[in-house]
């Protein structure tokens, strides 16, 4: 089979990853959960955050699904599966093993939970006491790749029988949809069946264990990144025609969203948030995947170089924001300033440390990266 490259598909992929950065810089800065906290907090600045937590991990998980169809394309599931395992695998034990134990140093520190050097911690603290956050074994930032990596394989056999077989069942059916106008509509049927009877019961953990919830939203959404590349011109000519009212739509609905999150609790009030959520991501996601096919599928050298940077970003980045926000967390200046340096030096810092890496032979699949 011919491989197939959409730049487009590329550029939003790095555009996503970036805009990590700037929302784990954020998560500093707000109410919500997260490692360290800013000695002020901007309650204002959870509005822009939930625009983009909406859609931004849903939207990587149908990349990902897509990046799969590519990936096996031109592989047998056996090359595939040990593809995967290098690529996700490694960097994710690299990960909990090196780049997470300075977040918990310094959420320690500043818990009071620990006192003392990096390298006290490091060698006789950072992988006793069992998993966060009782203990001080994690894959923090890092929850995506155990997740990609099992999705990966557990459906891995459904579409190399898709590949296989262009006539099947579903993909007949899902091509039916995709003729009509409002085609994108029942897609979001599963996603909403999710929300209503699973998301009540199990809290988003990221920590794989009874994390029900998140695995069944996350792996509809990376089948769903499968079949839409699989059903090829049906899928992009349907959301080209769609795009501007699809827009229109999730404006709409995201400001809906916001009111309904007011209510108070209730079984309607939850069948309505829920109804409302998933049609207000699906319908960002669909726009997001419109216009990146409409502005951005042309290749760059500015392309490939964040292509193959974007993972290793990925890896680093927020070991950077905490390190740094640790000594920026008490400075008397504002939100401006604040959020600047440590967008600004997350990004340099990581750049520098990318540089670096991919320069060093023996790291270099430890952070994602070919040699």
């Amino acid at each position: 089979m011919k491989k197939v490259r959409r730049h487009d598909l590329d550029w939003l992929r790095v555009i996503v990853f970036g805009l990590l950065i700037f929302y784990h810089v954020g998560m500093f800065f707000v109410p919500w959960g997260f490692h360290l906290k800013n000695n002020v907090i901007y309650e204002w600045l959870t509005y822009p955050m939930l625009f983009v937590n909406q859609w931004r991990l849903s939207i990587l998980f149908v990349i990902s699904g897509m990046g799969t169809y590519y990936a096996l394309s031109h592989r047998t599931i056996g090359v595939y599966i040990k593809e995967r395992l290098v690529r996700l695998g490694l960097p994710l034990i690299f990960g909990i093993l090196v780049i997470v134990p300075p977040q918990l140093y310094f959420e320690r520190l500043d818990d009071g939970s620990f006192t003392g050097s990096f390298l006290e911690f490091f060698t006789n603290v950072s992988l006793r006491g069992g998993t966060y956050p009782e203990g001080n074994l994690s894959w923090h930032h890092l929850w995506f790749l155990p997740y990609l990596l099992i999705f990966s394989l557990l459906i891995a056999p459904v579409f190399v029988y898709l590949r296989s077989h262009p006539n099947a069942t579903i993909l007949r059916f899902a091509r039916k949809l995709l003729s009509h106008r409002f085609g994108w509509f029942y897609f979001t049927f599963p996603l909403i069946l999710a929300e209503v009877f699973l998301e009540p019961f199990f809290n988003v953990t990221h920590a794989l264990v009874d994390d029900w919830f998140a695995i069944t939203h996350y792996i509809i959404l990376f089948f769903y990144g499968y079949l839409f590349v699989k059903l090829g011109d049906a899928f992009w000519q349907h959301i080209d025609k769609i795009k501007q009212s699809v827009l229109i739509a999730a404006i709409i609905l995201f400001i809906t969203y916001l009111g309904v999150r007011r209510l108070e609790d209730g079984l309607m009030v939850h069948l309505v948030e829920a109804t409302i959520k998933v049609f207000n991501f699906w319908s960002w996601i669909l726009v997001l995947f419109a216009y990146s096919a409409k502005w951005l599928n042309h290749k760059s050298n500015l392309l490939v170089y964040c292509n193959t940077a974007v993972y290793p970003f990925y890896i680093i980045h927020q070991t950077v924001i905490i390190c740094l926000a640790y000594y920026m967390m008490n400075w008397g200046a504002g939100f401006g300033v604040k959020f600047t340096l440590l967008s600004l030096g997350t990004f340099f810092i990581t750049w520098l440390l990318y540089e670096m890496v991919k320069r060093i032979y023996f790291l270099r699949p430890f952070f994602g990266l070919k040699n």
